[in-house]
């Protein structure tokens, strides 16, 4: 996929996916060429969860979640647990990056198939915490806030582990 945040159209539709590929992309260049160890290192005193596997695992999951539990309805097959709500970013620290990658991408593109074939004002199945359903629209949108956010984590990390920075 090439990285780029210049949509070929101006639509709605195109511009929101645009932007999140761009985002997800964003997320899986930081972790090119990353020796396996600075995987699972979390540098932030105060912050054990924060390591590059654990956010692309995060990321993940939380497009899971969003896309699979909320949207569509399924049930919520997801790592984490009652007693552990983090359990997703405990994982990523302990799984090479390389894999985390790889599902990531593997579960962006089946999304990417899912939302060109559905109207952006669909309504989610499952409602949020306040009772909305929110439309897929919304969802991208979040996913980008998301997924942006969390890129400036891992941009942060990257360069603390071996020094690597770009945009």
């Amino acid at each position: 996929m090439t990285r780029t945040d210049m949509p070929p159209s101006w639509d709605e539709r195109t511009m929101l996916t645009t932007f999140l590929d761009y985002a997800r992309a964003t997320a899986v260049a930081k972790c090119a060429d990353l020796a396996p160890e600075h995987g699972g290192a979390a540098p932030l005193p105060g912050s054990p969860l924060m390591t590059l596997g654990g956010l692309i695992n995060h990321l993940r999951w939380v497009e899971y979640h969003w896309i699979q539990v909320i949207f569509l309805g399924e049930e919520d097959a997801g790592p984490w647990t009652d007693e552990d709500p983090d359990r997703e970013m405990r994982l990523g620290a302990q799984t090479p990056v390389s894999q985390l990658v790889a599902e990531y991408e593997e579960q962006s593109a089946r999304y990417r198939e899912l939302v060109a074939g559905t109207d952006l004002l669909t309504t989610a199945k499952r409602p949020i915490r306040d009772g909305t359903h929110v439309t897929l629209g919304w969802i991208l949108m979040h996913m980008i806030e998301e997924t942006s956010r969390h890129n400036g984590h891992i941009d942060i990390l990257r360069e603390m582990a071996d020094g690597a920075v770009g945009d």
